[in-house]
């Protein structure tokens, strides 16, 4: 191990803490560069501690002030004081009051972790170990104490003073300019939820009225004239509120609950108890700055927030190996909820999409960990897709099994059971499975168990025994650290269609236990037999993704487009389009890596018309049909020697070989998808303009818009974000005439507000030229962008390595080698985006022989640093594994 990689934490190794702090008292008195925290912590040794054990309690960068015991100061000589760590000795036996002063820096906190001030508003982010960083503290998910923070400041500085919970007390200070606040927060909490804010912001007020009968207070603050761009926000966590009461049962539990948006922040949001701070960009909306992506991900986010009100902080962890026991169930609760806000298939497409852009090549690569894992270095790096998406579709997968009668009684029993406690995935798994009766043994593996399970299916059809048979066979890869696997339990949702298009039913089924359509398969291989089955059907499997797996099948070509048109499940009918046109890719891709022609099958061109053409189906469903899988997608598929500008060539010809044989059927409803009236975020509207701007992607591709003429027509006609954006997206990746102007004139209208201007970033960032890495170089010095605030990076930098295959995967290495200067020099400031920019090096041994090399190059030289943060280190590390 290096000197500099921080020692292993294990899931093994867990105890229970020597003490317990019941309640925390705190006084915060702000200063931009000295504010004085003191902590009074109410304090007992445990029945099953050591006796005469010390007190070790977390620090991070700390300056101690003081320390006294029962109200006397402690002599040197009883305890050791370090940045890190504070060890006090000679405990009383009984309960005692201890008593901790901390000076912070909140204006030199650049790290966003602990207590921190952005332009001008001082905030808190505490999840996972950033409350070390305000006091010295047991700082783990399973010390829960009640509460209660007094904040101090200049009036004029921070008229606004925030905590968690209930307000209780507020004044001024007579003779000086500072008043106070002090907020209660009954319900104990880890201290990873602590919160507090204080700032001159304004706010936005609405009101709700919980299903037992009791007003709460609803209030957003924001910047100062933000406040026009909160209504979208409200509007969501009132609407979350009131499903969670309809389908959990969950009604909101303190007088107020509050939502402040920070510019500067590290994450999407953070649900402290009472008082979520997000990330702006989930909060302000408007038609003009905001896409209808905007507006979906502010929705899904506001709620996601407030879920985990239930599911993460009434309940929360043990320890931060069951952080998925939060992420992933509260991630599965906010897509129902978004599914039942808008469509429900394209909502699941999406979230697949997202599961298999992300995730996937996390299971494939180096950064593989199991859904809980039973090991880390810095906790930090495991706020993952893993842990959240795969998360939520293990528990996805646990209703699908369980049925909904059953889901429903196990999480009820969960609600009543483990209310206030910090608990564990097994606490959670044993609710179900006394809930239905089953036995989830099995089932567990899913968090167990790192990497993509594969499905393999092969059918035969007996026309004089009427007999259909499915032979299913699962294995799973092996990933670091994990060589050997046992078969999982994997819900396969399955139905049979017949050649008239109808789903055959009244079949008899023998070969696996079943719940509804959805076949369990538990064992290595299943020879599942249909019987009675009165003419070949073309099996529908996975339906509606039922299990994050890859899934392979016999089906033909012919078959998948005969799902692709028939299929009575709407995600299968997507999903067997995308099949065909991914296996065309593939081979276009080849075809260009080779120097050879490329062709399209015209088959799949007339199924991607007749996508166009229906009229039945949702303008968002057919959007979705229409878009080609991505390059990521293709690379993932491909597996191995990956070359990313054949991938590129390949999807931009094929792409522009349908958008000619198609262009008049694309134009007469590009035409007719054109909005009838005024801007509107519901999802019949952003259906219609998600469809529209699709087909202009196109068109603008084909031979007929390479003038550029309909793309800076849109351009110029759009009256919101969405159109805007992706007009000028068309018109700078196809490098159409007039995009230079078009980008001139987006940053003329969107300069000056900062959420706006990251898609102009992007956008940028994204076109897959020559020129690519030059123009991110020269956009870091754009009086807009700065290196400290993550959004900007993420939207520049981060778009660069993960949303431009070609060129970030560069056969000069020079993307590589930027992104490695780049880390290296957030590291010293900011180590947890670095590490994030970081993970775009995951799937560097997927490339070519060349590419990979200097991949492997650049991460050799960033781990060759004698100083790098314990987030890069980690990373690094396990990309080179």
């Amino acid at each position: 191990m290096r000197p500099d990689t921080p020692a292993p934490v294990r899931l093994e190794d867990y105890r229970p803490t020597d003490f317990a702090i019941d309640t925390v008292s705190l006084d915060i008195r702000l200063a931009p560069k000295a504010t004085q925290v003191r902590a009074r912590l109410a304090i007992r040794r445990r029945d099953t501690a050591a006796k005469g054990a010390p007190l070790v309690l977390d620090g991070d960068e700390l300056d101690l002030v003081s320390l006294a015991l029962d109200g006397r100061p402690l002599a040197a000589d009883a305890y050791t004081a370090a940045p890190d760590r504070l060890e006090i000795r000679a405990l009383p036996d009984g309960p005692f009051v201890l008593e901790i002063e901390t000076r912070l820096d909140p204006d030199a906190n650049t790290k966003l972790m602990g207590l921190y001030r952005s332009s001008g508003t001082y905030c808190t982010q505490c999840e996972a170990e950033g409350f070390r960083r305000i006091t010295y503290f047991l700082d783990r998910p399973d010390c829960l104490s009640v509460y209660t923070t007094r904040i101090e400041a200049r009036e004029s500085d921070a008229p606004v003073l925030l905590g968690n919970g209930n307000p209780v007390e507020a004044g001024r200070i007579e003779g000086t300019d500072r008043h106070y606040a002090v907020w209660h927060d009954p319900h104990p909490k880890p201290a990873y939820l602590f919160a507090m804010v204080a700032g001159d912001l304004a706010r936005v007020s609405n009101r709700f009225t919980t299903a037992d009968g009791r007003d709460v207070a609803l209030n957003i603050y924001v910047e100062h004239g933000n406040e026009g761009a909160c209504d979208w926000a409200m509007d969501s966590l009132k609407r979350s509120m009131r499903w969670d009461e309809e389908v959990f049962g969950r009604i909101y539990d303190l007088e107020v609950f509050n939502i402040v948006a920070v510019s500067d922040f590290n994450m999407g949001a953070m649900e402290n108890k009472g008082l979520n701070i997000f990330n702006d960009k989930y909060v302000l909306a408007s038609p003009d700055t905001a896409t209808d992506q905007d507006y979906a991900g502010i929705e899904a986010v506001i709620a996601h927030e407030y879920f985990h009100n239930w599911t993460g902080n009434r309940i929360t962890c043990r320890d931060w190996f069951q952080l998925c026991l939060k992420e992933g169930l509260t991630v599965f609760r906010d897509q129902e909820f978004s599914s039942d806000m808008r469509s429900r298939p394209v909502k699941r497409i999406a979230d697949v999409r997202l599961l298999k852009s992300h995730q996937f090549p996390e299971d494939a690569g180096p950064l593989a960990h199991p859904v809980r894992p039973r090991l880390y270095h810095e906790i930090n790096n495991f706020y993952t897709a893993t842990v959240y998406e795969k998360g939520a579709e293990v528990v996805r997968m646990l209703k699908a099994l369980l049925g909904p009668e059953d889901f429903r009684a196990g999480m009820d029993l969960f609600f009543e059971r483990h209310d206030g406690e910090a608990t564990t995935v097994e606490a959670f798994l044993a609710c179900f499975q006394e809930a239905s009766g089953r036995d989830l043994a099995q089932f567990s593996l899913w968090y167990e168990q790192a990497g993509t399970p594969t499905l393999t299916v092969d059918s035969k059809y007996e026309p004089e025994a009427r007999r259909f048979t499915m032979t299913v066979r699962q294995s799973v890869p092996p990933t670091p650290k994990q060589s050997a696997k046992k078969p999982m339990t994997i819900p396969l949702k399955a139905a049979l269609i017949g050649p008239d298009g109808t789903e055959m039913t009244g079949l008899s089924v023998a070969g696996a236990e079943m719940t509804g359509d959805t076949l369990h398969i538990r064992n290595p291989s299943h020879m599942i037999v249909f019987s009675d089955v009165p003419a070949r059907p073309v099996p529908s499997l996975l339906r509606e993704f039922s299990a994050p797996v890859h899934l392979k099948s016999d089906l033909s070509d012919a078959d998948l487009l005969f799902l692709a048109a028939r299929d009575t499940d709407p995600f299968n009918r997507w999903q067997a389009l995308q099949s065909v046109a991914l296996s065309a890719l593939i081979k276009a891709t080849q075809a260009a890596a080779g120097q050879r022609p490329i062709t399209v099958d015209p088959e799949l061109v007339d199924a991607i018309g007749a996508s166009i053409a229906d009229d039945s189906l949702d303008p968002a469903f057919r959007a979705l049909c229409l878009q080609l899988p991505g390059e990521t997608d293709l690379a993932r598929e491909i597996g191995k020697d990956v070359d990313p500008e054949a991938i590129c060539q390949a999807r931009r010809q094929v792409r522009a070989t349908i958008a000619d044989r198609l262009a008049e059927t694309m134009l007469a409803t590009y035409t007719a998808m054109t909005s009838p009236g005024p801007f509107s975020p519901d999802a019949a509207a952003s259906g219609r303009r998600a469809l529209r701007n699709v087909l202009l992607e196109y068109l603008s591709h084909g031979t007929g818009g390479q003038d550029g003429t309909l793309a800076r027509a849109h351009f110029d006609a759009a009256d919101n974000m969405t159109d805007r954006a992706a007009a000028l997206g068309v018109l700078v990746h196809a490098r159409l005439p007039g995009h230079e102007e078009a980008l001139a004139a987006f940053a003329d209208r969107h300069g000056h507000t900062p959420l706006a201007l990251d898609k102009w970033f992007t956008i940028q960032a994204t076109a897959p030229f020559g020129d690519a890495l030059d123009t991110v170089k020269r956009l870091t010095t754009h009086a807009g962008f700065s290196m400290g605030n993550p959004n900007r990076v993420r939207a520049l930098i981060g778009a660069f390595a993960t949303g431009n295959q070609s060129q970030f995967n560069r056969a000069d290495g020079a993307g590589f080698d930027y992104l490695a200067e780049v880390v290296l020099s957030l590291d010293k400031t900011n180590p947890q985006v670095a590490a994030r920019l970081a993970s775009a090096f995951r799937s560097w041994r997927s490339l070519e022989p060349e590419r990979q090399a200097r991949a492997e190059a650049a991460l050799r030289h960033v781990a060759a640093m004698a100083e790098l943060s314990p987030d890069v280190r980690d990373i690094v590390d396990r990309c080179l594994q």
